[in-house]
């Protein structure tokens, strides 16, 4: 089984789509998920008639349609961007034969055993 680093952007994307703001919980961006589903139900609020039949919803949908577009837009490229993880402040070295992280006090990478220059 490979290791993955960061996040799949198909799938914050997917689960952006389904609830707003579950895809930036996927990528722990839990301030901005809160954003998210703040803005929809207040744009949901503010644009639903109230006692709307979910049946019957029509053009009264479209903003809060557009919303759950956004946000899910927006999870996507954030986790295209950043791989779904912080990285700033990340100063971990990575094995320059196989990519993976790597202690900073070692002399060989611990995954495919390359000798690490004192660069590394």
């Amino acid at each position: 089984m490979s290791e993955t680093r960061g996040k799949r952007a198909w799938l914050a994307a997917v689960l952006a789509a389904t609830v707003t703001g579950l895809g930036h919980v996927y990528l722990w961006r839990l301030r901005r998920a809160l954003g998210w589903l703040t803005v929809a139900v207040a744009v949901g609020f503010l644009t639903l008639p109230q006692g709307l039949d979910p049946g019957a919803a029509g053009t009264e949908v479209l903003p809060l349609l557009g919303v759950s577009a956004v946000s899910t837009v927006d999870a996507y490229r954030l986790a295209r961007a950043t791989g779904g993880t912080d990285t700033a402040g990340d100063t971990t070295p990575d094995c320059p034969d196989c990519g993976r992280e790597l202690d900073p006090d070692v002399e060989f990478c611990p995954w495919c055993s390359t000798r690490l220059d004192d660069t590394a």
